[in-house]
């Protein structure tokens, strides 16, 4: 039996939020609604979605730092819950909204994270070194405080300490925000040649149409914590008979990418394709915004 780089069945993700102050039942916000896909090893697959649709929920699920409600998650084989420590040592983490200790410098804080994976100090400092080299963040930033960076020079340092390990499976939500249009390059170029060289199974979310388009095999639509589709992006665009993944991504799900705003349907029928080409309609809203879910997160 041939194991997946990442494996999710029918995963389910759900937070309670008080709207009212004595009110005695709080609100369920289901921020993932039965999502399920595979990711091949040494695939790069790719998660579109606005703003609240999920994405960065779905990491954090796989990444093990929320539990599940429902269904089944496989990262390398390891079963989440039950084998989260397994999971740890063998993934990469990049988040929007990278953990620093903001007073240390990068080499303090990329040096400290692997001291935490039982690294050798002088090769961790190396390997941080021709990362942080490749990303194109030059050499004298490398002692500098965290909090005298820019959020692209921290993304920079985000991405490093994630691949300080050679992670088999990276986990990357939204990598290149806040990176100008030469680090962006330099990134994507970056994990490209890590694919290729080392086989790595990559998970990227995103709202970038190019990045998405450049680094994926296969992309899945997410919105409104499901997943509408998925497919290569020649697939996505002919199935909704687009001419770019962004109108792909309106024809099936009636949202804008950039903003999560609701647009024009375009399938009168109100039905979307699925997994597999099947055809599913929509279940029938619940009254709330799904930003929601993601700010609930942050609260837990």
């Amino acid at each position: 039996m041939s194991i997946h780089g990442i494996e999710v069945r029918n995963l389910q993700k759900f937070f309670h939020k008080r709207r009212k102050l004595f009110r005695a039942r709080p609100a369920v916000v289901h921020a993932l609604k039965d999502i399920s896909f595979e990711v091949e090893m040494g695939e790069t697959y790719g998660l579109l979605g606005p703003n609240g649709s999920g994405k960065s929920t779905l990491i954090r699920v796989l990444s093990t730092l929320l539990v599940p409600d429902g269904g089944e998650v496989r990262l390398l084989g390891h079963r989440i819950p039950g084998e989260e420590h397994l999971v740890r040592a063998k993934i990469g983490r990049v988040s929007v909204d990278a953990a620093f200790y903001k007073k240390l410098s990068a080499r303090e804080n990329l040096l400290y994270s692997a001291y935490l994976y039982g690294m050798d100090g002088r090769s961790a400092e190396r390997r941080a070194m021709e990362i942080l080299e490749a990303l194109g963040l030059e050499q004298e930033k490398f002692t500098d405080p965290l909090e005298e960076m820019s959020r692209g020079m921290q993304q920079k340092v985000a991405i490093t300490r994630a691949l300080l390990i050679n992670p088999p499976l990276l986990l990357l939500d939204e990598p290149t925000t806040g990176l100008d249009p030469k680090s962006r390059r330099d990134v994507q170029t970056f994990l490209e040649d890590l694919r290729a060289e080392h086989g790595t199974t990559i998970l990227l979310t995103s709202h970038d149409m190019a990045e998405t388009e450049r680094l994926c095999s296969r992309i899945g639509f997410i919105a409104k914590g499901a997943l509408i589709a998925e497919g290569t992006a020649d697939e996505l665009k002919r199935r909704s008979n687009a001419a770019t993944l962004d109108d792909a991504f309106i024809a099936l799900s009636g949202e804008s990418l950039e903003e999560g705003s609701k647009v024009a349907a375009v399938n009168p029928d109100g039905i979307t394709p699925a997994k597999g080409g099947d055809v599913v309609v929509p279940a029938e809203g619940n009254g709330h915004k799904e930003g929601a879910a993601e700010e609930e997160e942050v609260k837990v």
